[in-house]
């Protein structure tokens, strides 16, 4: 078995891998990660052939994750995947391109690997990410945009008269603050992704990722597809030497 871990802004994700099948276990969020839960995440399962990590969060979190997983498994394997020019079948369009987020990159590698056709990748987590790649998997660039929560806690922050709240709401024209701003939210999520697949070619495929990704995908006009584990798939894709 190997370890796949995906350590976002929010939460750390992570799955048991075995004869190319992910079995996902109970996610983390990071306020809550210690020495002590991550033990308690992981006593119980088999020792990993391999350990590989995504880490956009912050350093310490991951150096505390690789202590506990050679705690628990002296001298397994670590790899921690950085985003790389090209790899995979994938051409990172950065101009530097360890610049580009290694979960925004190993969503590339996923997304490619299963499906090797033009397609628009969605991450609606912490913050919203748009990358697209055509049909010679190289990466066109993307977009960053504020996710539904930070957008909401923007409001809270910069103004007297809009309180944050993690209520849903009817999506539609609001005759409350709470449900205005919980439309107006997703709506310019809806108009970012929309704006971006009206100006590429029929047939792009749409990929949602991320915590609002249900959400958002369930009030988009375009076809989409959920895939909550696209980062450790591409996680698996590296550990997997797939080209």
């Amino acid at each position: 078995m190997n370890l796949l871990i995906d350590m976002g802004n929010t939460r750390l994700k992570w799955g048991g891998a075995k004869g190319g099948q992910i079995i996902t276990g109970q996610s983390l969020v990071n306020t809550r990660i210690n020495r002590q839960e991550l033990i308690e995440l992981w006593k119980d399962i088999a020792r990993p052939r391999r350990l590989a990590i995504s880490c956009v969060s912050a350093n310490r979190l991951l150096q505390l994750v690789q202590s506990v997983a050679l705690e628990l498994w002296l001298d397994v394997d670590i790899v921690v995947v950085k985003s790389q020019a090209q790899a995979f079948g994938v051409t990172n369009a950065y101009r530097q391109p360890e610049k580009l987020g290694v979960d925004r990159w190993l969503s590339l590698v996923a997304v490619w690997q299963q499906y090797q056709a033009p397609a628009c990748i969605v991450d609606c987590g912490t913050a919203i990410t748009v990358d697209l790649i055509n049909a010679d998997g190289r990466h066109q660039g993307g977009l960053i945009s504020p996710g539904l929560t930070l957008m909401k806690e923007s409001l809270g922050q910069g103004t007297a008269a809009l309180p944050y709240s993690e209520t849903k709401h009817e999506f539609a024209l609001a005759n409350y603050t709470e449900a205005a701003i919980y439309s107006g939210t997703l709506i310019a999520a809806i108009g970012l992704i929309e704006h971006v697949l009206a100006k590429q070619v029929s047939g792009m495929k749409l990929i949602l990722t991320g915590g609002d990704a249900e959400l958002i995908a369930g009030q988009l006009n375009a076809v989409s597809t959920v895939d909550p584990d696209l980062v450790l798939r591409g996680l698996l894709c590296v550990l997997e030497g797939h080209v």
